[in-house]
Order: structure tokens, then C-alpha cells, then sequence
């Protein structure tokens, strides 16, 4: 797991950073300010901080995740350019963080020694299972075990929440190029001025704020797979630079004039229908039909509410585990109310009631729970 070092001036944030964080398994210290920086020696004993500022993460010269007090475009653009791996604005998302820390782990494993790697590799991420048996969400797992041996480029569509990176994972574990990296990029959290160089990477000097050279996620992921999430999301500039990497192979760096050779299995995800977006202009079309070699659509939660009581029980298990407490059991009518609520969330939200049930529950999660902690206007 990675070492973390909070710094952050508010305490509440440091408390709840600190928390989750601790549960996941993660080392953390947590300080008010970067002037109690220098008593950790975080530029050595720790993988990345998360911070209320570029500037901070910055000074400590690790990579760092910036968690925006003030999430405006312009805080967000200034700590992208300034370096930072990921932005989080407040209100805290603790999955959005991480996913972040995840996916920074997944690249800092691929920089050790093979020898070293080879030792460690029974600690690594491991993918979460797709849990449930319905016809939809066999056709869905159907389709990966097809899918995921070719080299064919696969388009994940569905709304938020059905789980649409856990495909994406698993044509990634079952292919060839399991070997490799898995990268992500989120198309939505990207401001459209900085997707090129994000994509693409930049040379050192490209622009104002480029004071070292950077790897793109497409070079990131050679030899692997980039996952494009809200792919339906991203500017029609970056569309045709994208579009160009796809066709010839090759990307170029901002700043520079050489190619690039990559390597690199592409699979999309959005919750937009880009057939409509192509209508009314705002996607290309000639890109659409590069990205939807396949189409795999995963149902949402309403479709497959069979699969309710087997998600209920692995949420249940694996939230009770991350909080070291014993595993807490629904009984029947708590299940059967859950299976008549519309969870317009998905499976996010669904795990996010579990969650909430666990903890506020008895020994029992029961029907009566469910009608306080869920059901309740408090609640809502």
C-alpha cells in the first residue's frame, strides 16, 4: 500500500482523509501546513500527499493529489499545469480519491525492478468480481470472456454508477495484455485545454507552466490498455487528436515534432447516447465508429433487480472486513424493500447504502432499518 501524507489546514479534512484512508490499508501521517512537512521527511518516506494546494505539492517534489477548497476552473487548470496527478474538489469524494491512489499505485508498480515486482506481485490490485446471475449481467460477462482475447477496440455504455470500469478492467485482466498497464483517464475532469497534453504528454518548455517533460497516458499505457471514461464528454479538438492516434498509431507530443509509436488497446466508456450526440454535432462520427468496434451495455441496477440479495451480501462482506468488525446479515424483508426502491444511483449508490446500513444498523440489518436509514426523508 502507498504511504500518504495529508496536509491540509482544515481539520475535519485531515480527520476524514485520514480515516477512510486507514481503513483501505493505506500509511498515513497527516500535518496542518507545509512548514510540518519538514519534520516527516516527506520528500523521502512517503509516495504522494494529498494536499490543499499545487503549491504545496509542489515544494515537496512527490506526486501529489489536490483536494480543491475552491474548485473553480482556474484552481483546477493552475494545479493540473503545476503537476499535480489528480484534482478532487470538495466536497470530498472518497471514491473519486481512491481510484486516484489506485491508479498511482498501478504506475508506480510498473517502475520497480521485474526482480522486485516478481516478490510483491501477490500484493497487487486484484479486480473486483462481477457479482449477480441475471440474463442481463450474464450477457455482460458473456461478452468480456468473447471480447476480451482479440485486440478489437470495445465501447462501454450505460449510466453512472452500473459499473462500466469494472468491465473495463476485466477485458483488460482477461486479454493478453494483462501483463500491462491499465490506464485511466477520466475525459470529464479534464479542462479541454489541458486534454492534449494529459493525453499526448508535453516536452519541457511546450508551455508556461512545462518545466519538465511528461509522459501522456497513451505512452503510459503501452503495451497495455487505456480505459477513456465519459469518453462522450470530451472536446471535438481532442476528438480529431484522438482519432489520429488510433489511426496511424502514433502521437506526438505537445512541443515536439517526432512521432511516437504506441501500443495501446483502446476501451470507451460513456453514459451519453453518442448516435444523438452525433446528430446534434457535439461527437464525430468517423471516431464513434473507431471506438464501437464492440458495444457492451451494461443494464442498470432497475433491470437486474434479481441480483439485489447477491450484491447486498458481497458489499456486506467486504464493508465489514474494510471496518474489522463482524459480518452483519439482512434479513428477507429488508431485502425485498430494497428490491422496490428505483436506485437511480445504480450500484454506487446501492453499495453506498450498505455501507450507511452497516453502520447504523444492529447485529442485524432489518426491515425496520432500512425504513429509518434509507427510506426516511433524513435520509433521502
Amino acid at each position: 500500500m502507498l504511504r500518504v501524507l495529508i496536509v491540509d489546514g482544515l481539520r475535519a479534512v485531515r480527520n476524514q482523509l485520514s480515516e477512510r484512508l486507514s481503513f483501505e490499508g493505506y500509511t498515513i501521517d497527516t500535518v496542518e501546513s507545509i512548514e510540518e512537512c519538514s519534520k516527516f521527511g516527506a520528500e523521502s518516506r512517503y509516495d504522494v500527499t494529498l494536499c490543499d494546494s499545487a503549491e504545496v505539492g509542489q515544494r515537496l517534489g512527490i506526486p501529489f493529489i489536490v483536494v480543491a477548497h475552491n474548485s473553480s476552473v482556474d484552481t483546477i487548470i493552475t494545479a493540473f499545469r503545476r503537476g499535480a496527478y489528480d484534482v478532487v474538489p470538495m466536497p470530498v469524494d472518497m471514491n473519486i480519491i481512491l481510484d486516484a491512489l489506485r491508479r498511482l499505485a498501478t504506475q508506480i508498480e510498473q517502475r520497480i525492478p521485474e526482480p522486485v515486482r516478481a516478490v510483491r506481485c501477490k500484493h497487487t490490485f486484484s479486480v473486483d468480481p462481477i457479482v449477480g446471475d441475471s440474463t442481463p449481467i450474464r450477457r455482460v460477462k458473456y461478452l468480456i470472456d468473447r471480447v476480451a482475447p482479440s485486440e478489437a477496440r470495445v465501447l462501454v455504455v450505460g449510466p453512472n454508477g452500473t459499473g462500466k470500469e469494472l468491465v473495463a478492467r476485466w477485458l483488460h485482466e482477461k486479454s493478453s495484455r494483462s501483463g500491462g498497464p491499465f490506464v485511466e483517464v477520466n475525459c470529464a475532469a479534464i479542462p479541454s485545454e489541458l486534454i492534449e497534453s494529459e493525453l499526448f504528454g508535453h516536452e519541457k518548455g511546450a508551455f508556461t507552466s512545462a518545466i519538465k517533460q511528461r509522459r501522456g497516458k497513451f505512452e503510459q499505457a503501452n503495451g497495455g490498455t487505456l480505459f477513456m471514461d465519459e469518453i462522450g464528454d470530451m472536446s471535438l479538438s481532442a476528438q480529431a487528436k484522438v482519432l489520429r492516434a488510433l489511426q496511424e498509431r502514433k502521437i506526438s507530443r505537445v512541443g515536439s515534432d517526432k512521432d511516437l509509436d504506441v501500443d495501446v488497446r483502446i476501451i470507451a466508456a460513456t453514459n451519453k447516447n453518442l448516435p444523438e450526440e452525433i446528430q446534434q454535432g457535439h461527437f464525430r462520427e468517423d471516431l464513434y465508429h473507431r471506438l464501437s468496434v464492440i458495444v457492451i451495455s451494461v443494464p442498470p441496477l432497475k433491470e437486474r433487480l434479481d441480483d439485489i440479495p447477491q450484491l447486498v451480501a458481497y458489499f456486506a462482506d467486504k464493508i465489514c472486513e474494510e471496518y474489522a468488525i463482524p459480518v452483519k446479515r439482512i434479513d428477507t424483508e429488508a431485502i425485498a424493500l430494497l428490491k422496490q426502491m428505483p436506485w437511480r444511483g445504480n450500484i454506487r449508490e446501492l453499495r453506498n447504502v450498505i455501507e450507511r446500513l452497516i453502520i447504523l444498523s444492529g447485529e442485524q440489518i432489518t426491515a425496520e432499518d432500512v425504513r429509518m436509514y434509507v427510506e426516511s426523508p433524513a435520509f433521502a
